[in-house]
């Protein structure tokens, strides 16, 4: 029998808790495209009584604003000329749960409904991993899944940072310290912090550690069905950051924070399953793994279309300046066992067997990431696609092997253009996406830099 996760709960335990004065507030929250909780804080008495049977609304420009909330024209989903309406929040009740690191708050993730049909708004990105959720099971199968989340902690608050104009700011540690006990002790006032909040708020954690840059760490939740997984990487994010924001430090997701430091990468786990049983293991022998037909076509498809869904992976023009040879960040395509070299490594044997992408960076959107992963794998299904043969050595240099887009603005096109792309996920998250990506790609073109004030302020 499956035990109940701790601080999840029922409509019925949280109005309980609400009669007791336990639970005061509630956070009614979706996801942007930039991965962040937006939503409301409701008074628990009238979610209780109004929103969890009605829902909640919020503005439809939250779905086409840039990361200074600004509404950006273009697109065609909500714009001025349409009005900026509604769209409604729907909580799951599924995802109700205490969230521990706040005083008497429970929180409950929702998906977006149109206000009008009731029905999904498509280019929400939960409704986007929820519709490759559905190929999947139509073909009576479901995804495990894991994201393993990196970041870089600073002594200076997210106060200071701007203040400063997050120049010249002090980590929280003075080497690297991947695997070091002594370092991860001085950051453990804030770790065993969030890693108990987590426990008590539905997230169980594996572990944390230190990793391979000054001030750079790793915390990994307890792996989960592939929309479980991305909930809880969204919680996980809003956790810690709030947490550190209390202790008057900063966390961050950046997937380059520095040239001389590491990348935070995002390394994706998958799995398939069907009847309790991971079809992954199977009788194909290839080295020391034994894997099935369905493992190699998911894989054949994965590894065929990353050119194409690479902005799901790498959705900032930060994102591209992590793939460096020799950083640990894959800068090919390729698959291999258990090499960290590969954007595809092999782990684990039998029901632990599973693939680990290691392409995305700690900035992408979880929702959106294993969504791009389970569309170009089902396509590997469907299309009986053969991976390439399995890599054995250092990728980093394989000169024969395929470049990871370069750029966000590469990377942008073959999204946008992309036949595969477009029979996946329709031409309305099509258009949407490629706007949100060029959009950010023409606000940074606008931008006038700290590199080329130091270059060119004297010498030209």
């Amino acid at each position: 029998m499956q035990t109940k996760t701790h601080g999840m709960l029922t409509i019925g335990e949280l109005s309980s808790q609400i009669q007791k004065n336990l639970i005061e507030t509630v956070l009614v929250v979706f996801t942007d495209h930039y991965g962040r909780f937006m939503g409301k804080r409701f008074d628990a008495e009238f979610f209780a009584s109004s929103a969890a049977k009605h829902g909640a609304h919020a503005c439809d420009y939250l779905l086409t604003v840039d990361m200074e909330m600004n509404p950006v024209p273009g697109y065609k989903y909500a714009n001025w000329e349409l009005g900026y309406g509604d769209f409604k929040l729907v909580p799951d009740f599924r995802t109700l749960r205490l969230a521990s690191w706040l005083e008497k708050t429970a929180l409950v993730l929702c998906d977006l409904k149109d206000d009008k049909t009731g029905k999904p708004v498509e280019i929400a990105p939960r409704s986007i991993l929820n519709q490759q959720i559905k190929k999947l099971n139509e073909i009576t199968l479901s995804a495990m899944a894991g994201s393993e989340l990196e970041y870089y902690i600073f002594e200076d608050s997210y106060k200071t940072a701007a203040e400063k104009e997050y120049a010249n700011l002090k980590p929280f540690g003075w080497y690297i310290e991947d695997y070091h006990i002594l370092q991860g002790s001085r950051t453990e006032f804030l770790h065993a912090e969030v890693r108990k909040h987590l426990k008590r708020s539905g997230v169980p954690v594996e572990t944390s550690k230190g990793e391979w840059g000054v001030g750079q760490h790793e915390l990994n939740v307890q792996y989960a069905d592939v929309l479980t997984m991305a909930d809880r990487h969204g919680i996980f994010k809003q956790c810690i950051k709030e947490v550190a924001d209390k202790q008057e430090l900063s966390v961050t997701f950046m997937a380059k924070i520095a040239e001389e430091q590491a990348g935070s990468s995002c390394h994706l786990h998958l799995s398939l399953w069907r009847d309790g049983q991971n079809i992954f293991s199977g009788k194909n022998k290839i080295g020391n793994l034994c894997v099935s037909d369905e493992f190699l076509w998911f894989l054949g498809g994965w590894l065929a279309h990353v050119p194409e869904i690479m902005v799901f992976y790498a959705p900032t023009i930060n994102s591209y300046k992590r793939y460096q040879s020799g950083s640990w960040a894959p800068t090919r395509i390729a698959w291999s066992h258990d090499n960290r070299t590969a954007g595809f490594r092999i782990v684990g044997s039998d029901q632990s067997l599973r693939i680990e992408c290691r392409i995305p960076g700690a900035d992408c959107n979880p929702y959106l990431a294993f969504a791009a992963s389970l569309a170009a794998g089902l396509d590997g299904l469907k299309n009986k696609i053969e991976p390439p043969e399995i890599f054995e050595g250092d990728v980093y240099t394989a000169a024969q092997l395929k470049n990871v887009p370069k750029n966000m603005q590469e990377a942008t096109d073959l999204f946008a253009h992309s036949p595969f792309i477009k029979k996946a996920f329709g031409d309305e998250v099509v258009g949407h996406y490629t706007h949100f990506f060029r959009s950010e790609q023409e606000a940074f073109e606008n931008a006038v830099t700290d590199w080329e004030r130091k270059r060119y302020f004297e010498r030209i």
